[in-house]
């Protein structure tokens, strides 16, 4: 699985004109999900995402949680995050898990946000959605399972 996470002051998603998540300070999560992906993998995902301490502490130093400073998450599914670009203009897909087992792992990552204690906003798998974000910092980090 791959993810970017983005320290917000605020998101959304929005699908045909109609806001379907909302979020305050926290994290905005676009997830990928690749072929080789499973359950234990969106449960490891979940837990270096949400122990992140990125939010900084009185001393202006990156070093409390989402659950320190009372942070909310909104997860927005992202194939296009195993876009392969090295070869010609138009980037490749075939990296990407296909889309019944990326669903059902989507699926299984918010169900690890709630179990984490983080009820998760989130977008429509599969859908057209504009993300907007209120980035703070800016603070983004890239994770991807097969580097942790």
């Amino acid at each position: 699985m791959r993810a970017v996470v983005t320290r917000v002051k605020s998101a959304s998603v929005t699908i045909d004109g109609a806001c379907v998540g909302e979020i305050g300070q926290g994290f905005l999560i676009l997830l990928g999900v690749g072929p080789a992906d499973c359950k234990e993998t969106c449960h490891k995902l979940a837990d270096k995402i949400l122990g992140l301490r990125i939010f900084t502490d009185e001393n202006d130093k990156m070093n409390r949680s989402l659950a320190d400073v009372g942070g909310q998450v909104l997860v927005v599914s992202q194939f296009t995050l195993y876009g392969d670009c090295r070869k010609g203009r138009r980037p490749s897909f075939t990296g990407a898990a296909a889309p019944e087992p990326a669903n059902s792992l989507y699926e299984q990552f918010l169900t690890e946000c709630q179990l984490h204690g983080f009820p998760p906003q989130h977008g429509r798998f599969g859908a057209d959605m504009q993300v907007a974000s209120v980035n703070d910092g800016p603070v983004t980090l890239w994770l991807d399972t097969d580097e942790l």
